[in-house]
């Protein structure tokens, strides 16, 4: 009787955990505590901050913006942009670098090319872009593009070359085809490096896209300070003399690249479940 008691006794409750141990705490934490030291700095002038305005100008030019189309449709612009021109850069950087990972022959026709123009940074490709396409989009897109397809091919190729080999001579003395062990190793070996790489440089596209847009005056929008995308509505503030305005198409961008890397980062967990920490 008393070890059927025993077996049904209540367990101890576990200790709560302290507040400030959860992440999503803690990141509000270390923002609250950036904005007030920058709210401090700014308030009293000191010599290294500038001119850059306090976090309390910058709300108070951000608030009415919230209500203006115009400075959602710059969200839409860029965003539209960025995802055009990343979907374009993983569709042909992926089998690219697989393409070069999987075959010597063609690793060593097209590395070479691919090496000498990887350095070139994306910003000095806007003056050849706007000459070279017909539309400014398309300009925009074909730098966003440059921007993210170096760091997806590099990373697939890297991911390809950390394959144990022991897999490859395992799966080829069994019988393996070609086929089989493209599809059950190096796919899913490869796959996490290509989600590093995709998260790396959709973040890449984002600091890609403003200057894009700073350039080429907005792609062709109308000529004001929001609805040409949020590099133009920094730009545009600039002239402006704006600095308040300046910022918030900063935290824009900034929470814009936050929002694009958080999806991936998930698409990358769902993609690789063997991956996960318990």
């Amino acid at each position: 009787m008393s070890a059927v008691v025993d077996s049904v006794a209540p367990q101890p409750a576990r200790p709560r955990q302290p507040v400030l141990r959860h992440p999503v705490v803690r990141a509000f934490v270390s923002i609250a505590l950036f904005v007030a030291f920058w709210e401090l700095a700014s308030r009293l002038n000191w010599p290294w901050i500038g001119q850059a305005p306090a976090p309390s100008k910058v709300l108070d030019a951000w608030m009415p913006l919230l209500n203006d189309h115009g400075y959602w449709y710059s969200w839409y612009q860029s965003s539209r942009r960025v995802l055009s021109g990343f979907l374009a850069a993983m569709l042909i950087g992926i089998p690219f670098g697989l393409a070069m990972a999987t075959s010597r022959i063609f690793h060593d026709v097209a590395f070479p090319v691919f090496e000498i123009l990887r350095p070139v940074p994306p910003l000095a490709w806007v003056p050849a872009a706007i000459i070279f396409w017909p539309t400014q989009e398309l300009s925009i897109g074909f730098v966003i593009f440059l921007g993210a397809i170096f760091t997806i091919v590099l990373n697939v190729i890297g991911g390809a070359r950390a394959i144990d080999g022991r897999f490859f001579q395992a799966a080829r003395s069994m019988g393996s085809s070609n086929w089989d062990i493209f599809r059950r190793i190096i796919l899913p070996g490869v796959l996490p490096s290509i989600i590093v790489g995709c998260e790396v440089g959709i973040g890449i596209t984002w600091n890609v896209v403003v200057a894009a847009e700073m350039i080429s005056g907005g792609g062709g929008a109308i000529q004001s300070r929001a609805g040409g995308g949020l590099g133009f509505f920094i730009w545009n503030s600039y002239i402006g003399a704006s600095y308040p305005l300046i910022v918030v198409g900063m935290v824009s961008i900034g929470i814009a690249g936050y929002i694009s890397s958080a999806i991936i980062r998930r698409l990358g967990i769902l993609a690789t479940p063997w991956l996960r920490v318990r």
